[in-house]
Formats: structure tokens, C-alpha cells, sequence
């Protein structure tokens, strides 16, 4: 039997990881189109398994013995983590100077997608993270482009605390957990892609964004699309981030940004006749906030359309 060797850590310039349960109808094509990047540097696979039922552990274990130079299977002998407890351990084995994520149910159709965006960090060193246009496909099978030259423009920490518009499966970012480990946090929201975007970056490293085609990301399915509560977790993760002391120059815009993310909850509520919710928010809000009476119009006004409606 051949003898596989294994990379070493100073070799690695990227990993890539996946997350991975019960996607055995799509596992291989996603490990398959990350082994087909063409680049001039090693990168590695890191799989997180996560006990499924089906038959994507065998599949993973097959790639396993045939790539074992390039990937390191992680699996869950027992039973399932949760997605959250396989991203944190899933991203510590990643060894790369930068990681790249690919969903076990999303692939790469740019095979210069790492190189692409790895030559523009090595670059760019005022950079930590480089992502991508994509495609969407829906379960019927058609597909979607989405390029969004907007993203021309949000560039910095101020534009994504707003909003993640950053495609895990489009991403690659700078490995800064080998200095500094993701907050402990983390580990209470269901998604951890968004946080360590925000954590890359928290020192003052800019986003950049290529309008290449990339990838594919499979629409409605999977754990991100029964989410139902992602704004509320937004929100806490954002309060997370206002109390992190890694975080305190940027303590003014997060903290506008929560409000305008309430007020946006608050109306909502009434939108979706959740009155009580609505008022307990309205409450809550104005112990805290300067401008009681714009609030108080607002929530008039909300109420107001919501009966009308």
C-alpha cells in the first residue's frame, strides 16, 4: 500500500473546511470540486462529520483514504454535535494561513476561485477577507446568478455589522484564531460563519469583493433554511459584540445599529399582529433611548398600519 504524506502545517496556505450531516447526495460533488482547484500552493480539507445516518460518513472516509495527504476527517463517533459545537471544532483543526468554507450541500465551479483569491491577500495585506458572486440553484434545478455590485462598496466592519452579505460558500479569510481564538460566545448562536467574519476584521482589516462567479449554493435546505429566529439571533449576537472589549472601538456603531435592528423588529411585531411583543419591545426600548418621542411616533405609526391593514 502506498504511503500517504501528510502535509505540514507550514506547507498549508489554505484550509478549506466543511461542515457536514445526512448530505450524501451532495458531499461528493462539493469534496470533488474543491480537490479540482488549480492552484500553486497546498491546501488541505477539513471535515467535520457530524454522525450522520445516511451514507456520508462512508462517502467522506472514502475521499479520506484516497486524499489522505490533503484531508483530515473529523467525525463524531456517538452522536450528533449540532452545528455549531462541529463549526468550532471543525475551524481550530484548520491549519492554513487562510480558510475557505464550503457547506457539505454547496460547491466551487471556478476552479481558480483559491488562487484567485489567494493572490489578491498576499497583495493586499490591508485585506483579511476576499469573497465572490454566485449562483443560486433551487430545488427545481434552475439556476440563479447573483452578483450584487453594491458589495463594491461595503467594505469594512461599520457595513457588516449591519448585514452578513457575505456567502460562506464565496469566502476566504485570513486564519487569525492562531493568535486569537474565537470569543466564547460564539458557541451559543446556531451560525458561527457571520461572528468570525466580524472577529477577522475587529482590528481593522477591510472586506473586498470579486465579481466572479464561483460557486453554488443550494437554496432552501439545509439548517440555515429552517431557521426561523435568525433576526432575533443577529440581534443577541450583535449585544455580544457590544460587550466584548475586543470590540470597543467600534462600540457607537454597533450600538446604532442594535437600535435601528429593534426598531426594524419592533414594527415587525405589529406587522405580524404580535401587539404584546411589540409593546414589550417599545417599552424596553424607551427606558433606554435619548429620542422617546421619534420612537413613540414610530411605533404609533406601526400600530396605526398594522389595523389599517
Amino acid at each position: 500500500m502506498k504511503e500517504i504524506k501528510k502535509l505540514n502545517r507550514n506547507e498549508i496556505i489554505v484550509s478549506i473546511f466543511i461542515l457536514t450531516y445526512n448530505q450524501e447526495q451532495y458531499i461528493a460533488q462539493t469534496i470533488e470540486s474543491i480537490l479540482n482547484q488549480k492552484t500553486n500552493f497546498s491546501f488541505q480539507l477539513v471535515i467535520g462529520e457530524d454522525c450522520s445516518t445516511d451514507r456520508t460518513r462512508v462517502v467522506c472516509e472514502e475521499f479520506a483514504r484516497n486524499y489522505g495527504d490533503k484531508i483530515k476527517l473529523l467525525t463524531s463517533p456517538e452522536k450528533n454535535i449540532g452545528l455549531i459545537a462541529n463549526y468550532i471544532r471543525t475551524i481550530k483543526e484548520c491549519d492554513g494561513k487562510y480558510i475557505a468554507i464550503c457547506d457539505g450541500d454547496d460547491y466551487w465551479i471556478d476552479p481558480l476561485k483559491l488562487q484567485k483569491q489567494v493572490d489578491f491577500l498576499e497583495n493586499n495585506s490591508e485585506y483579511s477577507i476576499v469573497h465572490t458572486a454566485l449562483k443560486f440553484l433551487a430545488p427545481n434545478g434552475d439556476f440563479t446568478v447573483f452578483l450584487d455590485s453594491d458589495n463594491l462598496n461595503y467594505n469594512e466592519f461599520n457595513n457588516l455589522i449591519y448585514s452578513n452579505f457575505i456567502f460562506s460558500v464565496t469566502a476566504l479569510f485570513r486564519n487569525v484564531q492562531f493568535h486569537e481564538q474565537l470569543p466564547h460566545w460564539v458557541d451559543q448562536y446556531p451560525y458561527g460563519d457571520w461572528p468570525t467574519y466580524l472577529w477577522t476584521i475587529k482590528d481593522g482589516g477591510k472586506i473586498h469583493y470579486i465579481e466572479d462567479i464561483t460557486a453554488v449554493y443550494r437554496k432552501d435546505i439545509g439548517v440555515s433554511y429552517k431557521l426561523k429566529d435568525w433576526y432575533t439571533e443577529d440581534l443577541k449576537i450583535r449585544k455580544n459584540i457590544l460587550n466584548d472589549i475586543h470590540f470597543k472601538k467600534y462600540k457607537q456603531i454597533v450600538s446604532k445599529c442594535i437600535f435601528e435592528k429593534e426598531c426594524d423588529l419592533l414594527m415587525t411585531f405589529n406587522r405580524d399582529k404580535k401587539f404584546k411583543e411589540s409593546f414589550k419591545l417599545f417599552i424596553e426600548l424607551l427606558k433606554k433611548e435619548k429620542g422617546k418621542l421619534s420612537l413613540t411616533r414610530l411605533y404609533l405609526y406601526s400600530l396605526k398600519k398594522s389595523f389599517l391593514n
